[in-house]
């Protein structure tokens, strides 16, 4: 008995991490059910839908799809090169921020300029920014760690790019994704140990800098104004808020049913892209809310799990990009679940892999199979292989 239990074959080591695969796997099943359901009415409506009820369950099946095999090309690099090419793949994202502002290259909607038409599909620069600026300063933080302390040599020329950056998202204007590339930058080089004092000074001057850009726009101000109180203008700049708050009261504990959402019914616009939590609210109530909001939570730990294990490994690299990733995604999911409650101001900002939208969901399943690949290449290193 003894000699047959030594002789048992011993179970192989995981090659990656299976539970923030199924956490994601559980975020896009949700998403597509949702899209479906928020989408329905609005495709059946829409001429250049074909009055397709599948319209955009069909689109957000095919982004899922080009973001799989997108993903799966990403986990094959390894970190070391997304490293090598970090600040060449930032200069070409500010290349293609360039193109969206340029008349008859840039496609403009709803007054945004943000997209740039490749016949098939639309491409949104800033969705690339955003994984490229976690790759950057990842980069940055790692070469300049020996000057970390010096302000002029470590945070200036990083302040100076993500102005720039700043700038061209503004000019789309993009507010929304400018927030969340400057806090990935930021956090990042706060994880990296660069100088206290420097953010301190930036708790008090990014705050002011908001501000001016909120009340230096009227649609910012307007918005803002509508945060703050939305019954007061229920027809005007409240009608997003005040429709999601609504959702959000119908939906109660257990939800009306899926499917059975008055609120996506043309009454909450961009229920199937900005506002999809609200219609999750209404459908599923809290119990479904609560499911997305934990499983945001776990994939979260889980990434700042795999950035611990790759600085345990002296893999500094790989560990800011594996915690930048989880700060930009964190961010993200915050800034659009604050916005569907009432808590932020109406941004355009999706939630990440559940919304409608191809680029987001493209960016958002490369990030993950580069969080794949970070945790592939610490179990690696654990067993003395090489990556």
């Amino acid at each position: 008995m003894l000699n047959t239990a030594l002789q048992a074959p011993r179970r192989k080591p995981a090659e990656y991490d299976s539970i923030l695969t199924w956490i994601v796997t559980a975020l896009l099943s949700i998403g597509l059910v949702m899209v479906y359901s928020a989408s329905i009415a609005t495709a059946e409506a829409g001429r250049y839908t074909g009055h397709q009820a599948a319209y955009y369950l069909l689109r957000h099946g095919l982004f899922m799809a080009i973001g799989l095999v997108c993903a799966v090309i990403a986990f094959q690099v390894p970190t070391q090169t997304w490293q090598k090419y970090a600040p060449l793949l930032f200069v070409a994202g500010v290349v293609l921020l360039i193109l969206v502002l340029i008349p008859g290259i840039g496609k403009s909607v709803n007054g945004s300029r943000r997209w740039l038409s490749l016949m098939v599909f639309n491409l949104q620069p800033s969705e690339m920014m955003k994984f490229f600026a976690v790759i950057y300063a990842a980069d940055y933080a790692v070469r300049k760690g020996a000057v970390r302390e010096s302000f002029f040599k470590s945070f200036a020329p990083m302040a100076t790019v993500m102005a720039l950056v700043g700038i061209l998202l503004l000019l789309e204007p993009d507010m929304g994704a400018f927030v969340v590339i400057c806090v990935v930058a930021m956090g990042t080089l706060w994880l990296g140990g660069f100088n206290l004092k420097v953010f301190l000074g930036l708790a008090v001057v990014l705050p002011l800098a908001f501000a001016a850009l909120i009340f230096s726009s009227e649609y910012r101000t307007q918005r803002v104004l509508g945060f703050l109180d939305p019954w007061a203008d229920p027809y005007g700049k409240g009608y997003q808020l005040s429709h999601a708050l609504i959702a959000f009261g119908r939906g109660e504990w257990l939800g009306v049913g899926l499917g059975g959402s008055m609120e996506k019914l043309f009454y909450l616009p961009e229920a199937h892209t900005d506002f999809l939590l609200a219609v999750i609210a209404e459908e599923l109530g809290l119990v479904g809310v609560s499911a997305v909001l934990l499983l945001f939570a776990w994939l979260i730990v889980r990434a700042f799990s795999i950035g611990r294990h790759a600085a345990m490994s002296d893999r500094l690299y790989a560990a800011l990009v594996a915690q930048g990733i989880a700060v930009w995604l964190g961010v993200q999911a915050m800034i659009n679940i604050g916005v569907n409650m009432g808590v932020l101001p109406t941004k355009g900002l999706t939630l990440p892999f559940l919304s409608f939208g191809g680029s987001g969901l493209v960016m958002n399943l490369v990030a993950v199979a580069v969080l794949l690949r970070i945790d592939y290449e610490n179990r690696r290193v654990a067993r003395g292989l090489p990556i």
